[in-house]
């Protein structure tokens, strides 16, 4: 028996470092994500047609999709992860929810293209209802090509009336990339991941707590929009 034991002891280890290793790889994954969702918006900020101030301030929440692949031949799919954040009543933004992002469309469409996404929501409590796919844009909820310029009234809709306004960049440039008939889903494995079991996307989008400098950086750079 305690020749059995003795077997039990590294193959408990091993199991161990093997659990170990994989919450680590998994925590640094929402880190990648984290890093590259500021870095889209710091490259968003730099452009001299940028997301007009005016627009972050009114609008209530925001999910970012850094390197969206849009791919297709005649038929065409988008699928990419992110992460999305909603304004407090204290006007803070909420630490980000980790999200997925898929969609399919039917046109001419050749090739495999590399974007990054920002959406802009005029109302927070759509992002706070988002679950498993549940939510469709375009459904109830439409998007539009976000104004864009230092100021919004350079845009053709200056009121900002629409309920979600998107922005996709490739290399730099603006892309144009429609995001009507797209599906937006909690990514409840990296969130579990990286902010332990039991912690529902609702209460993290209820809560601006979190001490990852990471995450600070995050904030920072929307904040810098405003």
């Amino acid at each position: 028996m305690k020749f059995v034991k003795f077997l039990r002891l590294p193959l408990l280890l091993s199991a161990f470092f093997i659990l170990a290793s994989a919450t680590t790889i998994s925590t640094e994954k929402g880190l990648e994500k984290v890093h590259q969702a500021t870095n889209v918006l710091k490259d968003f900020s730099k452009m001299k047609e940028s997301i007009p101030s005016e627009l972050l301030k009114e609008y209530e929440g925001i999910v970012i999709i850094p390197k969206l692949i849009n791919a297709g031949f005649g038929i065409g799919g988008k699928r990419g992860q992110g992460l999305g954040m909603v304004k407090l009543a204290n006007g803070k933004w909420s630490d980000p929810v980790f999200i997925t992002m898929t969609g399919g469309s039917f046109g001419l469409q050749i090739g495999v293209q590399s974007v990054d996404m920002v959406l802009i929501f005029k109302n927070k409590g759509v992002l706070t209802k988002v679950k498993n796919g549940d939510f469709t844009i375009g459904g109830d909820i439409s998007a539009a090509a976000g104004p864009v310029g230092r100021s919004s009234t350079a845009s053709t809709d200056h009121k900002l009336e629409a309920e979600i306004y998107s922005y996709s960049r490739s290399k730099g440039l603006f892309a144009g990339i429609s995001v009507n008939g797209s599906n937006l889903a909690i990514n409840k494995t990296l969130n579990a991941d990286f902010y332990g079991e039991g912690v529902s996307s609702a209460q993290i989008f209820e809560r601006a707590t979190s001490t990852e400098p990471a995450i600070a950086e995050l904030k920072e750079a929307l904040n810098s929009f405003e």
